[in-house]
């Protein structure tokens, strides 16, 4: 949905970019649509189911366990994955009342809590340092070093947005069979190629010296690739990992400080860029190059692979796994508690029907 926004910002933008040269809704237009979605999801909101979590966690089981089956199992309460997930909620809630959180600080006083923010935050602000947001908010500066006019810009800008959408959508579709940690570290290397190309490009071809349509075209392409890998990886990465690595007690302010961090480079990012690109000009992109190999060199180093595991087995998994993951598999350390418990139930099941039948 971020990148069905940007799709549509885009194209407005280039709308009233192009056509309202001199008028002030060339700029209020795109700002005053922002609010349509708004009032789309504040509607939308009172239909979304509460958290089975939460309502196990307040005293509303048979309620949490009614919304789990309908997730899960299209309403059957017997499930066995619905009632290994119910146990498994109950045994993690019992736990964190024992261990709740209760400020900031227990995130730095429990190494597997410290490690999992220092991942989440580490994520979010490797993002940043991926050059997306220089792209995003200097396109007409970054264009324009090799020639290439705004409102050109603004439509090459909107078909990159659709290049995203259809990224994003890979994603959506393939996330939970690749896993998190190879799309992570090979999108930052695909991240980097690019900025290799589009860099080379825009040294060899500066503005003013000679037009080169080839030259743009190249650039233009690249940056289109690059937005693909970025999207397809990264970008829905960044808010996946945080999201899924911290345990109930702590994920609200674990994901608050990674989602600080985020902004924080973002906003050194939107501060530096402008100065850089005037003094210094294409060898400021040396530092993405860097940063999207440096990125992908220390998640293949620490990232262990957190795809397919409960939140109820977060804990477990990071209080196994070393902290340098490299040449250690993934079978070593990740728990199996929720495989375990639907097994025991089935095979519970199985053994009531058995002796039924004998009956």
């Amino acid at each position: 949905m971020l990148g069905v926004g940007a799709l549509i910002a885009a194209w407005v933008s280039w709308a009233t970019y192009v056509n309202l040269p001199t008028s002030s809704a060339q700029w209020r237009l795109p700002l005053a649509l922002q609010i349509v979605p708004a009032l789309f999801l504040t509607g939308l909101i009172m239909l979304f189911p509460e958290s089975p979590r939460w309502l196990i966690d307040h005293g509303k089981t048979e309620e949490g366990h009614r919304i789990l089956a309908k997730l899960h199992a299209h309403g059957n309460l017997n499930d066995p994955f619905v009632l290994a997930e119910y146990e498994q909620i109950q045994q993690s809630i019992t736990y964190e009342h024992e261990h709740e959180a209760k400020s900031y600080m227990e995130l730095f006083r429990s190494k597997t809590a410290f490690r999992r923010l220092l991942i989440a935050c580490a994520l979010q602000g490797s993002i940043q340092m991926t050059g997306v947001s220089a792209i995003q908010y200097f396109s007409p500066t970054i264009y324009g070093q090799i020639g290439i006019p705004p409102n050109d810009t603004l439509k090459y800008q909107g078909i990159n947005s659709i290049i995203a959408l259809i990224a994003q959508f890979c994603t959506i579709l393939f996330i939970d069979k690749t896993g998190r940690r190879w799309p992570l570290i090979l999108g930052n290397l695909g991240n980097m190629v690019t900025f290799i190309i589009a860099t080379i490009l825009l040294a060899k071809f500066p503005p003013g010296v000679s037009t080169n349509t080839g030259a743009q075209w190249g650039f233009i392409i690249m940056t289109w690739l690059y937005n693909f890998s970025f999207s397809c990886t990264c970008g829905p990465l960044s808010w996946i990992i945080p999201a899924e690595i911290f345990d109930t007690r702590t994920r609200s302010k674990g994901v608050s400080l990674a989602t600080m961090t985020s902004f924080a480079f973002n906003t050194l990012i939107g501060q530096v860029t402008p100065i850089a690109m005037k003094n210094i000009g294409w060898k400021y992109y040396y530092l993405f190059v860097i940063c999207n190999l440096t990125n992908a060199l220390f998640f293949w180093a620490v990232l262990p692979e957190t795809a397919r595991r409960p939140l109820e087995e977060m804990n477990a998994l990071f209080e196994q796994a070393p902290w340098v993951v490299v040449g250690h598999s993934k079978d070593s350390y990740q728990p199996r508690d929720l495989e375990h418990l639907q097994h025991e139930i089935v095979e519970t099941k199985r053994a009531s029907h058995d002796e039924g039948v004998v009956r």
